[in-house]
């Protein structure tokens, strides 16, 4: 929803700044928590609403900078002449996955049948679910949505799979757009390579109701190999397989016209590989503390594109010298790794885990004070995961809050 600014004069002023990673505390304050609340549940907007009048720990989106990121990304996919479907587990936001759409792609990746139903509810064509529709619960939901949303594509990697699917679909009267799950080095799911994929795409395209579409195949494990030449090596040896199996379909008639992958950390590798026809990339709308430490092709940071993801958190306690205590730790972050988040807008501080609700700040030689009140921003680790912690974000353009986003797909059911 997008609304005005409350002071014309301060605002004015203000756009086309970044938000500002720092937030001094202040004596006066705008809105307090419960207007806010009430503006929202009005649907009265955001008009007028600044991040220091949020609620902390809150997830906040730099606009300018989220638009900059999937420029960015659709004009490589055009330049390269490769198509992109960019996968919504990162974001799991309707807002975003129509700002990738109007941007140039041609649909979304879905890591779960729920945040696909949640996604083509909300108006987005072209999913393809990247996980296995296994159980009767999954089966018929995916029949069900394929039912409503013709050009919903599934995964397989066994053939009782792919015999239930086409035993569910008959009986619905329903055609599934089907896509051989191939698994390149990982051993997480899919197939292994070669004959066993083959064997399996033939099965598909034999049984009644499954349309053979082509291949999936992400490598997890080159998307964060460090330094940009061993990851290119590392995706280019892992990848030649699967793109190999892809064009002995075609040689043995099967009508398999899809090759799909890639991730943040190989979409300018793998889109130059001949085969490849489009590229499920989905970190790169956000970024995180873990691809930054992958290295791009100029240095040790990966800054092919910004961080436009960060959690907003209050100084609540400061009565050391050497140390300050934030109201986000371990529930305002995703833990799945083993650094915590980088705190922004100030050098000479460190944040670490302080327990549930606490962040503990580590002052050495601070740029600046670090004061009681004071809100910081802070990147996450793993972008995916931390999203899934918020019902909304606020998004901001400078210090103003100009939208309110639900988090439409979060959740696993």
């Amino acid at each position: 929803m997008k609304t005005t600014r409350r002071d014309w004069l301060r605002t004015s002023a203000s756009i086309g700044v970044a938000a500002p990673l720092f937030l001094a505390a202040k004596p006066v304050w705008g809105y307090s928590v419960d207007e806010v609340e009430s503006k929202l549940k009005q649907g009265k907007g955001v008009s007028g609403v600044t991040l220091n009048d949020l609620p902390t720990p809150s997830l906040i989106i730099d606009i300018d900078r989220l638009d900059g990121n999937i420029a960015k990304m659709a004009k490589h996919a055009k330049t390269a002449s490769i198509n992109l479907r960019p996968h919504g587990k990162t974001h799991k936001c309707p807002e975003v996955a129509h700002r990738q759409l109007k941007a140039g792609a041609i649909g979304l990746c879905s890591a779960t049948i729920s945040e696909a139903e949640r996604m083509a509810d909300a108006g987005v064509p072209g999913i393809l679910i990247t996980s296995e529709s296994v159980g009767p619960n999954k089966v018929a939901r995916l029949v069900r949505m394929t039912a409503k949303h013709s050009d919903t594509m599934a995964v397989v990697d066994n053939s009782l799979n792919v015999e239930q699917l086409s035993e569910a679909a008959a009986a619905a009267k329903v055609d599934l757009n089907i896509m051989i799950d191939i698994d390149p080095v990982g051993r997480r799911t899919g197939i292994v390579p070669g004959e066993p994929a083959l064997k399996l795409a033939k099965l598909v395209d034999k049984l009644p109701r499954l349309n053979l579409r082509g291949i999936h195949c992400y490598s997890g494990r080159s998307s964060h190999v460090n330094g940009f030449s061993e990851r290119k090596e590392h995706s280019e040896t892992v990848m030649a397989p699967p793109i190999e199996t892809f064009n002995n379909m075609k040689k043995a008639g099967l009508p398999v016209e899809i090759m799909s992958g890639t991730s943040t950390g190989t979409y300018n590798i793998d889109s130059s590989l001949k085969g490849m026809t489009e590229m499920q990339v989905g970190s790169y709308v956000f970024m995180d503390v873990d691809y930054r430490r992958i290295g791009g092709k100029a240095g040790s940071i990966y800054n092919d594109f910004e961080p436009a993801l960060t959690v907003l958190a209050t100084v609540i306690s400061k009565n050391y010298d050497d140390r300050a205590t934030l109201d986000a730790g371990l529930k305002a972050f995703a833990t799945d790794r083993k650094f915590g988040p980088e705190i922004t807008g100030i050098t000479g501080v460190e944040y670490r885990f302080g327990g549930d609700e606490h962040g503990i700040l580590t002052i050495t030689e601070p740029s600046r004070p670090v004061k009681l009140g004071d809100k910081f921003r802070l990147i996450v680790p793993h972008c995916d995961p931390n999203v899934n912690l918020y019902d909304r974000a606020y998004c901001v353009r400078g210090e103003n809050v100009v939208e309110v986003w639900k988090i439409g797909a979060r959740g696993h059911v």
